[in-house]
């Protein structure tokens, strides 16, 4: 039972809150739909008392992207599991999540080597900056150091920050 989407409708990428640990049931939930959505998963290492374990996990707890139009989130909702879409503050409506920020979010999850880090610090801008070198090639962010550590940064203005370690030399300063 596909939802059907009208020609003129126009869609955007926002991000909904989900019932604790139940992403991944959502994210099924509303393929089974036909929603176009997006759940940034990673493997990482997890340590038990007796044993170590690869597992996959959601990046952003919590949250499942979505791109729909108006009438699609309603039906968005109803969806088991579904609490909520992610609001601005005093601003009514689903907060849009442009469409470059989350090329951007979703180029760094694919082809970042490394576990890619989200915070939701207050980070002060830096340089804008491209990726000239390695497997993030074309990639813009902002170059920050963050405990020491030279990351470059890719900004969703609702959620926060994700962020890889790469090295300085692999980045080149945009103009503003």
């Amino acid at each position: 039972m596909a939802i059907d989407r009208q020609k003129t409708e126009t869609v955007h990428w926002h991000a909904v809150f989900t019932a604790s640990r139940a992403e991944k049931k959502v994210r099924d939930r509303l393929e089974e739909l036909g929603v176009e959505c997006f759940l940034p998963v990673q493997t990482v290492l997890r340590q038990w008392t007796y044993r170590k374990s690869r597992v996959v996990v959601p990046v952003i707890a919590g949250l499942v992207f979505v791109r729909v139009g108006r009438q699609e989130q309603v039906k968005v909702l109803q969806t088991k599991g579904v609490v909520a879409f992610l609001r601005l503050k005093g601003e009514a409506g689903a907060a849009v999540i442009p469409d470059k920020q989350m090329e951007d979010f979703r180029f760094l999850l694919d082809f970042s080597e490394e576990a890619v880090e989200m915070t939701n610090e207050n980070i002060k801008a830096g340089d804008l900056v491209r990726v000239v070198k390695g497997s993030l090639r074309g990639m813009e962010g902002e170059l920050i150091r963050h405990k020491g550590v030279t990351k470059v940064l890719v900004r969703i203005d609702m959620l926060g920050c994700a962020m890889v370690n790469i090295p300085a030399s692999f980045v080149e300063k945009l103009n503003k």
